[in-house]
């Protein structure tokens, strides 16, 4: 093994101790707000019943855990949004491969897909409930609805922004447009797909909170639509730890992935 020089070995210890300054003050911020928030409602500095505490969120998530009705809530949540989310990227790479198949079509549907992904996606979660019903699968396609449209612009810009040279060399050597497509473009675009899922695993569960918040009987959003009609505020907000919690959970399996991607090449 190499000898490390002076300069690298400074420059590593550097990097090191970059990472823990920034690691340690991120649990310091974290663990000051708690204990500011802690401190507040104990003191009658802000209204307990109002914004809860720390340590009425934690109790109400361990009563629900000796009880098992959390895992309801969560399991739902959690299903209906890893639906979405593969549901969403095989529809988005499906469909942005048919536009880069067809330039005519490409054209065709831009602005529709424009305006779509533009448009609000809470003004759809009543129509859907119409069309689909209350169920299961109306939260599911509300998580799709939110990701899918941008989801498809972005892979399709991918897919145009391939280097043209190396699609040119595949035709020369007599290849089709399908092994340019899974030669060149999609291998080329693996970056960009792991980039679009880590944005739609975060906008699946918006879509899916949204779906729940009208149309559930389980789950983290009807959890909270409850607990804000029936002023549980402990339910609320401890709700809404658990939906960032399992935000970061799932961000960090797919940016695992990419970590696994990048160490293969």
């Amino acid at each position: 093994m190499p000898e490390i020089s002076a300069g690298q070995q400074h420059y590593l210890n550097t990097r090191k101790k970059h990472r823990r300054i920034v690691r340690a003050s991120r649990i310091a911020i974290l663990l000051g707000f708690l204990f500011l928030w802690e401190f507040t409602a104990n003191v009658g500095i802000i209204d307990s019943f109002i914004f809860s505490s720390p340590s009425k969120i934690a109790l109400c998530f361990w009563e629900m855990l000796l009880d098992g009705s959390i895992f309801l809530h969560l399991g739902s949540t959690l299903y209906e949004t890893i639906a979405s989310f593969l549901l969403t990227m095989l529809l988005s790479i499906l469909i942005a491969v048919l536009l880069w198949n067809s330039r005519k079509l490409s054209e065709i549907l831009d602005p529709y897909l424009v305006v779509l992904n533009s448009l609000p996606k809470s003004a759809l979660a009543p129509l859907l409930i119409v069309w689909l019903g209350a169920t299961q699968t109306t939260i599911i396609v509300s998580g799709i609805s939110v990701a899918v449209f941008g989801s498809i612009l972005n892979l399709y810009t991918s897919f145009i922004g391939i280097d043209q040279e190396k699609i040119k060399l595949i035709y020369t050597l007599h290849g089709k447009k399908r092994h340019a497509l899974l030669k060149v473009v999609l291998p080329a675009s693996i970056p960009a797909i792991i980039s679009n899922m880590k944005v739609n695993v975060g906008l699946c569960l918006v879509g899916v909170v949204i779906g729940e918040f009208l149309a559930a009987r389980s789950g983290l959003g009807y959890l909270i639509i409850y607990s804000s009609q029936v002023f549980k505020m402990d339910w609320l907000l401890m709700s809404i730890v658990l939906l960032c919690i399992m935000a970061m959970v799932l961000y960090a399996l797919i940016n695992l992935l990419e970590q696994l991607y990048l160490k293969r090449i």
